[in-house]
């Protein structure tokens, strides 16, 4: 991960669930009550709750109900859980307004007359912010988008229109006119200062802030159209899905920008001399991302309920250009594994295992009849993913040795999270990615010709009482014991993204009851859905992570058994976000960040700007 790409998973901290859409019409209806306590000044509290709740409340509940009834009449995607939220943002933004000019005009000369003017810009407001985020959900016109984007604004002043008397300015002397349209004794003194001019004023307003808000689009998204082909309503639309409802849409914007590449699946099976699978290592060489489970982000779940035995999905050699930009890829991956357990053939010797240091890079492997097992560390350096290409070059290297297939994991378990210009991404031309391929060579080398003895494995595996949040997904934690002539290795496989820097070289130094053991995470991307940064050792203690792995450690020595076991691999064709497409997908996403602020403030104040002209002189 580079750092542009890592300022993109940062975006993950505004990643939330949207409530029910009863739990937020009921918030907003608490919102309004409160509202109506510090506006409206009658002689009794009730009162002003009640009409706090009418008059404020009301707008907002129309528009929870309303909305996705209308944008889907025009085909749109607004659920009515997002549409209730975006009522009540709305609703909480047009309070905090009313509060703002309240405390103004207490202050000042202004008078009841700013507050109002003040209302009516907030109304506004809220219209151009609603219509932003229909056209990118929905995914309509600016003109159509405008009719749903309309109705909580439009709720409001229907109820200025009937409750302020503004029917007297009109000579009409009917009484189911009067009845329905004119009940200005029964709202509160603060209307009475509402004219029909203000109404005008009222659609003025909102032509400027719906034009402002249609010319930010248009601008922001020139970029996204030159350097991706797509719009950026596709991106904020898909996003907006995926942070409120857990949606697929953002898969669908993945999908165009992605490219096809053909990657290699590769399996070490276990098994009992009598058939039955004890251990799976499934490594196809993506990437699990890039967020959430979006893409290929729950790619080791996906995997481990395919084995028939204890699955084991370690992280391969591939960074985020190898994203699957769909979870229907992840079928493709399963497929070409599916493929290579048939093409297994299975021996029931082995070497002992060895480990290689060159440089940065620390290598344990151990041929399994024809195949080499291996695993590559950089720790305590800090580093990421290992690129594509590095790890294609080590596989090679490693067959120098004589070796028919090459499974090599990145053990992904030292990093410092998302902070400085390098995050330790391995990258073809580097020194890492020489010392990588130097390392494979040698335990090639080495063990080519290495003696070959009966081979035992123990496995043992625990889900833990860690969730996502902690940093540890659903796997858990797995231990493989690999038992070769006496010698011990250990394979400890966490579900997770990453490790804090010197929690590896404690867990291998903790742990007892074996000659070798190296610590991998999965690299999931399920434990990011709230954090950019969520790294096994941030959340859960170091000593109780230290007694678990000992524990499991224990478990799978006690379980060793006699067994055989053989590598394959098979090819599959995936879509994924391709060579560059993440840096560019990154680069314009943090450019829209942190240029858009600035590009919303400069048309905001323009609106405003307009906007205050109006109210002057209408």
């Amino acid at each position: 991960m580079t750092a542009t790409q890592g300022d993109l998973a940062s975006l993950s901290r505004y990643i939330f669930r949207a409530p029910r859409w009863h739990t937020s019409v009921t918030f907003a209806l608490v919102v309004a009550a409160v509202a109506g306590i510090g506006v409206f000044d009658t002689r009794y509290l009730l009162e002003d709750v009640w009409q706090g709740v009418f008059f404020v409340g009301v707008p907002t509940v129309v528009a929870s109900i309303l909305t996705s009834g209308v944008d889907g009449y025009f085909g749109g995607q607004l659920t009515p859980n997002r549409s209730s939220l975006l009522a009540l943002v709305c609703e909480v933004f047009v309070v905090a307004v009313l509060v703002g000019a309240g405390v103004i005009a207490a202050l000042t000369a202004f008078g009841q007359n700013f507050v109002f003017d003040a209302f009516l810009a907030s109304l506004a407001a809220i219209f151009a912010f609603r219509l932003l985020v229909i056209m990118a959900v929905s995914r309509h016109s600016v003109l159509v988008a405008a009719v749903p984007a309309g109705v909580q604004t439009a709720a409001a002043a229907v109820l200025l229109f009937v409750y302020s008397g503004t029917m007297r300015y009109f000579a009409v002397d009917r009484p189911l006119v009067d009845a329905f349209l004119s009940r200005q004794e029964e709202a509160p003194a603060a209307l009475n200062v509402v004219v029909p001019g203000d109404f005008l004023v009222l659609i003025a307003v909102c032509l400027v802030y719906g034009a402002a808000t249609y010319a930010f689009v248009r601008v922001i998204d020139r970029p996204w159209q030159r350097s991706l082909g797509v719009s950026v309503l596709d991106f904020l639309g898909g996003f907006i899905g995926h942070i409120a409802e857990g949606t697929r849409e953002l898969e669908d914007f993945f999908e165009e920008i992605g490219e096809e590449a053909v990657v290699p699946v590769t399996v070490c099976s276990v098994r009992r001399p009598g058939g039955g699978e004890k251990a799976r290592f499934v490594l196809p060489m993506v990437h699990p991302g890039p967020m959430g489970e979006i893409g290929g982000g729950n790619l080791p779940v996906r995997v481990a309920r395919e084995a028939d035995g204890l699955a084991f999905p370690p992280h391969a050699t591939a960074g985020h250009d190898f994203n699957l930009v769909t979870e229907r890829e992840v079928d493709a991956v399963l497929d070409a594994a599916d493929r290579a357990m048939d093409a297994v053939e299975y021996e029931d010797r082995a070497t002992g295992s060895v480990r290689v240091d060159e440089g940065d890079a620390s290598l344990l492997a151990q041929a399994v009849g024809d195949d080499l097992l291996s695993v590559v560390t950089y720790s305590p350096s800090f580093a990421d993913d290992v690129s594509y290409a590095v790890g294609l070059a080590a596989a090679a290297e490693a067959r120098s040795g004589g070796f028919e297939d090459v499974l090599l994991a990145d053990a992904h378990n030292c990093n410092d999270g998302l902070q400085g210009e390098d995050l330790g991404h391995v990258t073809p031309g580097g020194e890492r990615a020489f010392d990588t391929q130097e390392a494979a060579a040698r335990a090639g080398d080495l063990l080519g010709d290495a003696d070959r003895y009966p081979l035992r494995v123990g496995v043992a595996w625990d889900p833990t009482e860690w969730e996502p949040t902690d940093g540890i997904g659903p796997l858990g934690i797995r231990v493989a014991v690999f038992e070769v002539a006496d010698q011990r290795t250990a394979y400890v496989l966490i579900d997770g993204n990453n490790m804090e820097p010197g929690l590896r070289e404690r867990l291998v130094a903790g742990v007892e009851g074996v000659d070798r053991i190296e610590v991998m995470t999965t690299d999931t991307h399920v434990v990011n859905q709230v954090e950019a940064t969520n790294q096994v050792g941030e959340a859960v203690a170091e000593g109780k992570l230290l007694d678990l792995v000992d524990d499991l450690v224990d478990e799978a020595v006690a379980d060793l058994e006699p067994v055989e076991a053989g590598l394959a691999s098979e090819r599959a064709a995936v879509t994924v976000f391709g060579n560059d497409r993440t840096e560019t997908l990154a680069s314009t996403a943090n450019a829209m960040v942190s240029m858009g602020g600035g590009l919303a403030a400069a048309t905001t104040l323009v609106a405003m700007s307009v906007s205050v002209l109006i109210f002057l002189f209408a």
